[in-house]
C-alpha cells in the first residue's frame, strides 16, 4: 500500500536579498528596515538551515509533499529545492504571488517523479486591508492517476491583539470553508481535501470550528450533509506540545484539516491519524525553560544566526488504496 509524507512548515521570513531585482520598488520600499543586512550569504545560511531539517523528515527520504509559507517568491522556492541537495528526489514547485503587504506566499514542493501538478488556484480573501490568499493545488499521483488537492493557508496573526485581529481569520476561515463546499460540488463528493497552514488561531478556536467547519470528532464529518473537515491535530493538545510558542505558552497554530474522504475506512487515499507530528528535531528546540523553536535572526533583528524559524514543521502520512 503506497504512502505518501506531506509536511508543513512556516519558514519564517525567507526573503530575497535586500535590493533584490524581482522586488517591486513598493515592497522594498516597504521591507528596506527590515532587510537591511540581508544579503546573499545570510540567505544561504538560512537556506542551508532549513534544508538541514527538510532532509531529515520522513526518516531521512525527505517529504513527498511540503507545504511552506512565509517565502517571499519562487526564486528562493527554487534555491531551497537546490539547497536540499536530495539525489533521491525532483521536487518541482507551486507557488503563486499574492497581495500580502510584506509580499509573504504560501507554496508547495512536491516530488514529480510522484505527483504532477494538474491545477492551482490562488482564492482570494476579500478584506480591507490586503493579505494572504488561500492557495489550492491539485495533485494527481502518476501511479494510480488519482487526485489529491491540497490548500495551503496563512491566516492573519495575532499581532493586533487575538480579538481584534479574529475577524480577518474568520474571513479567511469562511474562504476555506465556501471552496471546499466548491470543491465537492465540482469535483464530486469523493475528492479527498487535506488543508494545511499556520491558522493563527488554535483547533478549538471559533474561526476554525465555527467558520472553516472543523471539528474533533470524527463521526461528525462523516456523518455530516455538508462538507467539513476534521482537525488532525486535537489529540496533541493533550500532550502539552506546540508548533509555536507566544509568552512561553504552547500554541498549536499549524494544523491539518481533513475532508470526509480521507477519513473513511475504505477510502483511496486515507490519513493515517496515528501519524501526525510535530516535528520538532532536537536541534531545533531551544535550551531554556521552555522548548520553544530556536529562530534564525536577521541582520536587522539582532538574533543569532544558528536557528531555523519560530515554528516547527508538522506532518502527516496519507495511504492509498
Amino acid at each position: 500500500m503506497p504512502s505518501y509524507y506531506v509536511a508543513f512548515w512556516n519558514l519564517e521570513n525567507l526573503f530575497d536579498v535586500d535590493g533584490s531585482p524581482q522586488r517591486p520598488e513598493w515592497l522594498q520600499r516597504a521591507l528596506a528596515r527590515e532587510l537591511a543586512g540581508w544579503n546573499a550569504e545570510v540567505l544561504d545560511l538560512k537556506i542551508g538551515q532549513l534544508a538541514r531539517i527538510i532532509r531529515q523528515m520522513n526518516g531521512g527520504a525527505g517529504p513527498d509533499v511540503l507545504g511552506v509559507c512565509e517565502i517571499e517568491n519562487e526564486h528562493v522556492l527554487r534555491l531551497l529545492v537546490d539547497g536540499l541537495a536530495l539525489t533521491t528526489r525532483d521536487y518541482d514547485v507551486a507557488h503563486a504571488d499574492t497581495s500580502d503587504e510584506r509580499g509573504i506566499d504560501v507554496a508547495f514542493l512536491f516530488d514529480r517523479a510522484i505527483f504532477e501538478k494538474r491545477e492551482q488556484f490562488s482564492q482570494i480573501i476579500l478584506a480591507r486591508n490586503a493579505t494572504r490568499d488561500l492557495f489550492q493545488v491539485t495533485l494527481g499521483i502518476k501511479t494510480s492517476g488519482r487526485e489529491l488537492i491540497v490548500i495551503g493557508n496563512h491566516w492573519p496573526a495575532r499581532s493586533e491583539g487575538q480579538y481584534e485581529s479574529e475577524p480577518y481569520r474568520i474571513l479567511a476561515a469562511e474562504t476555506l470553508s465556501y471552496w471546499h463546499e466548491r470543491i465537492m460540488a465540482i469535483k464530486g463528493a469523493d475528492m479527498p481535501v487535506l488543508a494545511m497552514g499556520d491558522f493563527n488561531d488554535e483547533p478549538f478556536n471559533r474561526s476554525l470550528v465555527e467558520y472553516a467547519l472543523s471539528s474533533f470528532q470524527a463521526a461528525k464529518v462523516l456523518k455530516a450533509r455538508s462538507p467539513r473537515f476534521f482537525n488532525l491535530m486535537w489529540p496533541l493538545l493533550g500532550q502539552r506540545r506546540g508548533s509555536h510558542y507566544f509568552d512561553n505558552f504552547a500554541t498549536l497554530l499549524d494544523q491539518f484539516l481533513a475532508s470526509r474522504p480521507l477519513l473513511e475506512r475504505t477510502a483511496p487515499i486515507r490519513a493515517d491519524l496515528d501519524s501526525v507530528r510535530i516535528e520538532a528535531f532536537p536541534e531545533m528546540v531551544g535550551r531554556g525553560d521552555y522548548p520553544a523553536p530556536r529562530r534564525f535572526g536577521r541582520p536587522s533583528s539582532g538574533l543569532d544566526r544558528t536557528g531555523f524559524s519560530d515554528h516547527f514543521p508538522i506532518s502527516v502520512v496519507l495511504q492509498e488504496r
